[in-house]
């Protein structure tokens, strides 16, 4: 398991685009693994276009340590090296722990760090600073340091000698101030990699970290880093995995990432298009292991697929709300099949767009699905942001119990008096009045989106009887 986690001392430090760089610059001769950490869906979108393989999240609070050894072990089999991506600052977890951080993941994986510092307008301080960093934490390899929004060849020479003088940590590259690469982004983040702008942005990283980072030396460290890694996954997994060189590698990539099923007895379609485009890999493949998948476009289609099952992810109805609601036939299909008991699960877009109404910014108010007995109405101000945890109630899409997941969102969801919740929130705002999970007949929707180890048993248990019961076996009644 050669591999390097992607660290920045704090946000905004350019982690994100060293990242992405050097996927780019060893995809171009090696397999590339590229992995996120913490509940990110738009950032692997661009792993995914740059490395060519799906990139997966490693997000501790919502998996657990286990469930991210697991993630990784499977996923990183027949690759050269893995990229993983840090979030935040190295250090920055939940409140004022390092629970989820990036250090965390680093521990948890026994992988080396390569930490990304933004060095304008500083020249000694800069050593002060990665000393620090270094000495936090002893449990962690900080084995090299990226120089960020570097003023000219004298700062950078600056620096790199403080840094040699003061620390035995090795310079690995220093990216000059004028070497902005521009990633379209909005009020969520950047654009999805999949959102048709052009590409063009993927080989001018390849040629930015292959101009100004010595990619020989970083391929040293994640090598002579591989046993410490491989023994911090075997000491943990042996036994669950069969051996930590079994899993979905390069060679496999094509049928792991295939639309359709396993010839399982029921099939769930999942939106997927512009409007939906938020899942975890992860999720997705537990239920393919399950169930036949088929995507659907709810821009673009006019009929459900044959489906015993529908699952709505996140995205961006909202900017789409008039080419939602022009698709009246679809709308009023989903509405049926709902009222008849199929079992549907909707997170954030999903159930923004299951709910009867969408009121954007200018007040204008576009129809949607119908499912739900309410209306959710755009903001100019986020409204939710950060992990939750809650008490789920019996119902038919997610198990009794506990579920842990994160929440991100510039609305509000207006409901009817008598709306029935499937979550009480421990963590996290919800819909209304710390309650989460909105139900209607068989149909479940959240602002919260799910963990990728989400246990999808409960909804293809559900699927698999509203099936048996239909006189059509896996057809929509239409």
């Amino acid at each position: 398991m050669s591999a390097i986690l992607i660290a920045g001392t704090h946000s905004g430090v350019g982690k994100t685009t060293v990242a992405m760089a050097l996927m780019a610059a060893f995809a171009r001769r090696l397999r590339v693994a590229p992995f996120k950490i913490g509940p990110d869906y738009i950032d692997p979108s661009h792993h995914a276009a740059i490395c060519g393989h799906q990139s997966r999240n490693l997000d501790i609070f919502m998996m657990g340590e286990d469930g991210v050894r697991r993630t990784f072990a499977s996923e990183s089999a027949g690759f050269d090296i893995c990229v993983i991506e840090g979030a935040m600052g190295l250090y920055d977890g939940m409140g004022e722990s390092d629970t989820a951080s990036a250090a965390h993941v680093a521990r948890v994986l026994g992988v080396p760090i390569i930490l990304v510092v933004d060095v304008k307008g500083m020249s000694r301080s800069a050593a002060a600073l990665i000393k620090g960093y270094c000495d936090f934490d002893s449990r962690i390899n900080i084995a090299g340091v990226i120089l960020n929004r570097v003023g000219s060849p004298r700062h950078g020479d600056m620096i790199r000698g403080a840094v040699q003088q003061e620390l035995e940590i090795p310079v690995l590259g220093e990216i000059p101030k004028s070497s902005h690469i521009e990633l379209p982004s909005r009020h969520l983040g950047l654009y999805m990699a999949h959102e048709g702008y052009r590409m063009d942005y993927v080989p001018a990283l390849a040629d930015l970290a292959e101009a100004c980072i010595d990619l020989s030396a970083i391929r040293r460290i994640s090598i002579a880093q591989e046993g410490a890694c491989g023994a911090a996954i075997e000491e943990r997994m042996e036994g669950e995995l069969g051996g930590v060189g079994e899993g979905v590698g390069k060679e496999n990539a094509s049928e792991h990432d295939a639309d359709t099923g396993t010839g399982a007895d029921i099939t769930i379609g999942i939106a997927r298009d512009p409007a939906f485009c938020f899942y975890y890999a992860d999720l997705v493949d537990s239920l393919r292991r399950h169930a036949n998948i088929v995507f659907f476009s709810p821009l673009a289609d006019d009929c459900l697929p044959e489906a015993d099952g529908l699952y709505f992810g996140g995205g961006y109805p909202e900017l789409y709300a008039k080419e939602l609601s022009s698709h009246g036939r679809l709308r009023k299909q989903i509405r049926n099949v709902a009222s008849e008991g199929m079992p549907i699960y909707g997170e954030c877009g999903g159930m923004i767009y299951l709910c009867e109404s969408l009121v954007d910014l200018e007040e204008k108010t576009f129809s949607m699905a119908g499912v739900f007995p309410a209306q959710t109405l755009m903001t100019a101000r986020l409204q939710a942001l950060g992990y939750t945890d809650a008490i789920v109630s019996d119902n038919p899409v997610v198990g009794a119990g506990r579920i842990k997941g994160h929440e991100f969102h510039y609305s509000v969801t207006e409901c009817a008096p008598d709306v029935r919740f499937a979550y009480r929130m421990n963590r996290g705002k919800g819909i209304m009045n710390g309650m989460d999970g909105m139900l209607e007949h068989a149909a479940l929707g959240s602002y919260m989106h799910a963990p990728p180890s989400l246990d999808v048993r409960r909804f293809i248990d559900s699927c698999r009887r509203y099936a048996n019961r239909s006189s059509s076996g896996s057809a929509v009644k239409l």
